[in-house]
């Protein structure tokens, strides 16, 4: 539909600006409400699901509608987690540009240069061992993504599932490891300029396609469905270490839905279990994946 005609917003149609943020304030966020707002039928984007009477109708068989639709936010889950691991390696870099000039006090004449501190270069080699893993990790979903969109294919649900867990692991790894950066650095963390007063930007990545929590829930969720579905049943001797996991966190939810009768509080009580047991499944899905 058109918001505006000669300029001016349509009867129906709020904007709202989100206001000002602590970061990405060069983005232009804003809410749009609808008002008693009615359109037609053919006003519908339906390329891949419609209407017909009052029923709705799935047009390509055996994909889920949003792996259909969601090429953008896929697209845009890969440019996010590179967004987070560029900001925490241009973060380590200054940093250690920085400490590997800063001298610190010792009783004798060698003063030991900040970087040489065991906790701080003890950071910087951890994050560069990681930074690897995860570099090798995104790029390899970005050159699977770029092979289907040039020729115009639906990404795999492997695929599907590889780029979200890059998205989550990419920002999440950087927030942690960042923040112990931070807090080991000295009151160089505090200086404007430095990088640090702009920390919200990972945060910005947590939230941008696809919250993090979210996903990771999901991956819990559409893990336990697919036990339900094809292991429960099957011979116990067979179950790989995960499959013995999900069984484990399974029993744990059944046991508190016969308890309460309430799956959604059982899943609740239960929500460290639910990201624990996804940290596994992002783990071995990162495996798996570059073994490809």
């Amino acid at each position: 539909m058109n918001f505006r005609k000669d300029g001016d917003v349509v009867p129906g149609i709020v904007f709202k600006d989100m206001g000002k943020k602590t970061v990405g304030n060069d983005l232009d966020n804003a809410s749009i409400g609808f008002n008693n707002v009615k359109l037609p039928k053919d006003a519908l984007l339906n390329r891949f699901a419609d209407i017909e009477g009052e029923e709705y109708i799935q047009k390509v068989k055996g994909m889920p509608v949003f792996h259909m639709i969601g090429q953008r936010l896929f697209t845009g889950r890969v440019a996010v987690a590179q967004a987070a691991l560029e900001f925490r390696r241009g973060l380590f870099e200054s940093t250690k540009q920085y400490t590997d000039k800063k001298a610190c006090w010792a009783p004798d004449d060698q003063r030991p240069m900040l970087t040489n501190i065991p906790q701080l270069k003890a950071i910087f080699k951890e994050n560069d061992e990681k930074m690897a893993v995860m570099d090798a990790f995104v790029g390899k979903c970005e050159s699977e993504l770029a092979k289907c969109l040039k020729n115009d294919e639906t990404p795999s649900i492997a695929l599907v599932e590889a780029i979200a867990v890059a998205k989550v692991k990419a920002v999440e790894e950087s927030i942690e490891i960042s923040h112990r950066l931070q807090n080991e650095v000295g009151s160089y963390a505090l200086m404007a300029g430095t990088g640090f007063e702009q920390k919200d930007f990972l945060t910005c990545c947590k939230f941008a396609e696809g919250d993090t929590r979210i996903l990771m829930q999901k991956m819990t969720r559409d893990r336990l469905k697919l036990f339900e579905k094809k292991q429960a049943s099957k011979d116990t001797s067979t179950w790989d270490d995960e499959t013995k996991q999900v069984a484990a966190f399974a029993k744990v939810l059944l046991k508190d839905v016969k308890n309460h009768g309430d799956k959604v509080k059982a899943w609740e009580d239960n929500w460290r279990g639910v990201y624990a047991l996804a940290e596994v499944l992002m783990t071995n899905t990162m495996k798996s994946f570059m073994r490809k």
